[in-house]
């Protein structure tokens, strides 16, 4: 029997499940979820294998309307996510529908999917009655072609398996890109920023989540076969330091336990993590922190 291989783009608007989606499909947690919109920055790619396929899915931030340079980077990667791959999976949520954001990527999407075929996927679906999810299907499968449309919850697993099967028989027959116990592309030193950053959106509120970054500046192997992971939390403001810190250090260190317990469960080791908060006014206008956070400076161009 021959393999499948191929790229598969989850777009959507901010906080329409996607990546709660990927982490079902991929069976392990490697992109961030949290309540916070645009928390996914970076195009994460997770690897799932169905049957003699491997799905590689590009995991791209939530479509929305731009207003900064790293709103604009993060468009433009998604948009970038969704030209690159094989197959286009659009998530919208039940209960809301065809927003005019819906609308907005639906235009864009004629343009942009041209001889790529495009799946819809109805999440939250049990925030509906089922006549409501009927007639949104009707309402969207008028508005766009889509190749077939499921109804799915991400969040508890419904529906998934149905899709996950689909896009596994739609994609090219070829070898498969990465080693079978490969899950996700993207380099540890990403992945832990990312789990500490989860932390720092969770307990966190207001503004300041999109006004932080999380670099790993340093990871070294021990003898022991334990890891030590030193990462620096960058901030826009002398006054964000203070909120991220907490009254006597306790929030970052609470804030370090959560990301060090589950970088360990991630790596099946110990992991002794250590997280300096550093001000840098300007560090959403340098190029080196969107190289880390795996987006293009140039893309935030206006």
């Amino acid at each position: 029997m021959s393999t499948r291989c191929g790229f598969v783009a989850l777009i959507g608007e901010p906080n329409a499940g996607k990546s709660t989606l990927l982490n079902r499909m991929v069976g392990a947690k490697v992109s961030i979820v949290t309540h916070k919109v645009q928390t996914t920055r970076a195009r994460i790619r997770g690897v799932a294998i169905e049957g003699e396929s491997q799905l590689v899915f590009v995991d791209t931030p939530g479509l929305f309307r731009p207003r900064r340079r790293l709103d604009r980077a993060m468009v433009a990667a998604a948009w970038g996510g969704a030209a690159d791959a094989d197959l286009v999976v659009l998530l919208i949520e039940a209960h809301r529908g065809l927003t005019e954001g819906v609308q907005a990527i639906l235009n864009a999407l004629e343009e942009r999917a041209q001889g790529r075929k495009v799946a819809l996927a109805i999440n939250k679906i049990d925030r509906v009655k089922s006549e409501a999810l009927l007639a949104l299907t009707k309402t969207m499968n008028d508005a766009f072609p889509f190749a077939e449309t499921f109804m799915i919850s991400a969040e508890k697993g419904h529906g998934v398996d149905d899709l996950r099967a689909w896009l596994a028989a739609e994609l090219p027959e070829g070898p498969w890109l990465y080693p079978e116990d490969q899950i996700a592309d993207l380099p540890l030193r990403m992945i832990a920023a990312e789990m500490t950053r989860e932390k720092l959106t969770l307990r966190l509120h207001e503004e300041l989540p999109y006004q932080l970054t999380v670099e790993t500046e340093s990871w070294q192997e021990r003898e022991d076969g334990s890891a030590r992971i030193d990462q620096v939390v960058y901030v826009a403001r002398d006054g964000h330091k203070g909120i991220v810190l907490g009254r006597k250090g306790e929030t970052i260190k609470a804030i370090g336990q959560a990301a060090r317990a589950e970088l360990e469960a991630f790596l099946d080791r110990k992991v002794h993590l250590f997280l300096q908060v550093k001000v840098r006014p300007n560090w959403l206008e340098e190029a080196e922190r969107y190289s880390e956070m795996g987006l293009n400076f140039r893309d935030g161009n206006p």
